[in-house]
């Protein structure tokens, strides 16, 4: 049987000399799978040891995987970088139609590096490189209305993707997004402000390949297999009625959902912001990404009267979930779903993470509160909890930098901490901020080993629910399950499939998945490459400065009740002593 053909192409852009080329490199996907093996690879390659990460050296490297356009599900592409927040690894994924695009351009990944002289955006159509003037962009209020612009000049619609940033990206903000498809984001760890240190405002990319499969009977059959579970699974069915906002009722009910700065466990008035009551009042649509049928995006509806004239009304459609909710709603106090949407709605217009952005404010309010800064550090803004407006104020002043209060706020809360003080209470872990578990010490210990510092690392939060909730877990053990967990997360985002689908693709449907593209690895060859993956991406810390000895943990967690009773700083410090010996020792450190 003919092997179907992975995609190993690369596409290599030089901004500055506005040049780009291609190169085959099959034994390195074939080694790697693609995602984010390929991506942590060429990351060390291509990235220069203690480079700037605003410098033209540092390199946008983004890759999809072989079961991209093949299987369902399969639907992310991964963005390597040094990240310009915490200045190590900045890895961030994002669904829509960013992977079939890049796989029907005929690439299995993009390196850019470079900067330009002038704003520019990329317009890739197959084998075309195209570097286009994005002068009139560059400065726009409204990061929609680039992406509109965008829309418009460029062909291949409803086969393409285009990523942009906004102002927070062009202000190098260190935690500044990249938005794709409107509703989709590479939003944590700053890639926005690469984008914008290179004067690169959006990517556009199509392209007319086609995928063969030569034996076509067990692709079917898997297929179906895989689509039929997909369609039928309880799990995926949540996704889709409420999305991930289900969360929302489940931590608060437990004394785990983070409030005013996890202050509280719990936030009053939590029904109106849940998912169940999103999903019945406010919902508008839901959405898919590419080759997805669960469609678990949703979009809140925002139904407001014109400031100009009355009886007017302007309809908003602004996607919503978990995160949005818990960093934008409770963190900030909010409980109210129209103020909740229309910070979320101005978030989005800046191009800003979410997450970090809450968590800071949040900082930052707890600060105001307790008369550590004044209005003169605020520029004149009183801060109070569930004060949506006074927020939204403040989203605009730390993109536009205002006063050295929002330049250090721009950077992050332990930046900000830093000069300002309040450090115990700045929810950071190896500087990224706070997701929104406050579950237990697995939770925390995922955030503060994961290579990312990403809830979705090793998803220690569902440990905490499952496992911790009911019985104690000594330190070493709860680690290594940790670490057992991201290394095989590392296999499924090689693959870039959706973290959402991991109890369908399953190890050994993994395996049969890539005998269908022509991969054969066996069990123990997989969960070995996920290891080394991992590992990988901490030699890429380590080389860039990265120390278990510099971890902040800040005492905050440990002051406020969560549902196993397990989280004390004794623990903790025994995890990461234990993370620590066995990362070092792999890392040959």
């Amino acid at each position: 049987m003919k092997p179907y053909t992975i995609p190993t192409k690369i596409l290599y852009i030089d901004i500055t000399k506005k040049r780009f080329w291609v190169e085959d490199k099959e034994e390195l996907f074939r080694k790697y799978i693609g995602g984010t093996g390929v991506a942590s690879q060429l990351l060390l390659d291509e990235c220069p040891e203690g480079v700037d990460p605003l410098s033209p050296e540092n390199p946008i490297i983004l890759a999809i995987g072989p079961l991209t356009g093949v299987f369902p599900l399969a639907s992310k592409t991964v963005a390597m970088y040094k990240s310009p927040h915490t200045g190590n690894l900045g890895e961030s994924h994002v669904g829509g139609r960013s992977a079939i695009s890049i796989r029907m351009a005929g690439y299995g990944a993009i390196v850019i590096k470079g900067s330009s002289d002038l704003p520019i955006y990329l317009s890739i159509h197959d084998n075309k490189v195209h570097f286009k003037d994005a002068t009139t962009l560059w400065g726009m209020t409204s990061s929609f209305t680039a992406g509109r612009i965008i829309r418009e000049r460029e062909e291949g619609a409803g086969l393409r993707t285009i990523m942009r940033i906004g102002q927070a990206g062009e202000n190098l903000v260190s935690y500044a997004s990249v938005t794709t498809e409107t509703y989709r984001h590479f939003g944590r760890l700053g890639l926005g402000a690469v984008f914008g240190s290179k004067m690169l405002k959006g990517i556009s990319i199509s392209g007319k390949s086609s995928l063969k499969i030569e034996n076509k009977k067990d692709y079917r059959n898997l297929y179906k297999k895989i689509y039929d579970d997909a369609v039928s699974s309880p799990l995926m069915k949540k996704y889709h009625d409420l999305g991930t906002a289900g969360n929302i009722l489940t931590l608060n009910d437990i004394d785990a959902l983070p409030t005013k700065n996890l202050r509280e466990n719990r936030l009053i008035g939590v029904n109106n912001i849940s998912g169940e009551n999103m999903a019945t009042n406010y919902l508008g649509k839901r959405a898919a990404c590419a080759h997805c049928p669960v469609g678990c995006i949703h979009l809140g509806t925002l139904r407001e009267e014109s400031e100009k004239e009355t009886h007017f009304y302007k309809t908003t459609m602004v996607g919503y979930d978990y995160e949005l909710i818990y960093a934008l709603g409770s963190m900030l106090g909010i409980n109210d779903p129209k103020k909740l949407l229309k910070l979320i709605d101005k978030v989005e217009i800046y191009g800003i993470d979410a997450m970090s952005v809450g968590v800071t404010m949040a900082w930052a309010t707890e600060m105001y509160k307790n008369k550590k800064i004044t209005d003169k550090e605020t520029n004149n803004l009183k801060l109070d909890w569930g004060n949506e407006e006074v927020y939204s104020k403040m989203v605009k002043n730390i993109v536009l930098q205002k006063n050295d209060f929002y330049k250090a706020m721009a950077q992050g809360v332990i930046y900000a901490a830093d000069k300002y003080g309040g450090k115990e209470f700045a929810l950071a872990f190896g500087k990224n901020e706070m997701p929104g578990y406050h579950t237990g010490p697995a939770a925390y210990l995922g955030f503060l080993i994961g290579a990312r510092h990403s809830h979705l690392d090793n998803a220690g939060y569902s440990v905490d629910q499952k496992e911790l909730i009911n019985n104690y877990i000594a330190p070493d053990i709860l680690v290594d399950k940790l670490i057992n967990e991201e290394s095989l997360r590392q296999i499924l985002s090689s693959l870039v499939l959706c973290f959402f689908s991991r109890g369908i693709f399953k190890p050994e449907v993994i395996i049969d998945t890539l005998k269908i593209v022509g991969i054969d690895l066996s069990l123990d060859e997989m969960m070995k490459l996920g290891r080394q993956i991992y590992i990988d991406k901490y030699k890429f810390k380590f080389r860039e400065g990265f120390s278990f000895d510099n971890m902040h943990v800040p005492h905050r967690i440990f002051e406020i009740k969560e549902p196993t009773g397990f989280l004390t700083e004794k623990y903790i410090k025994e995890g990461l002593e234990h993370a620590k010996k066995i990362i070092t020792t792999e890392s040959n450190i």
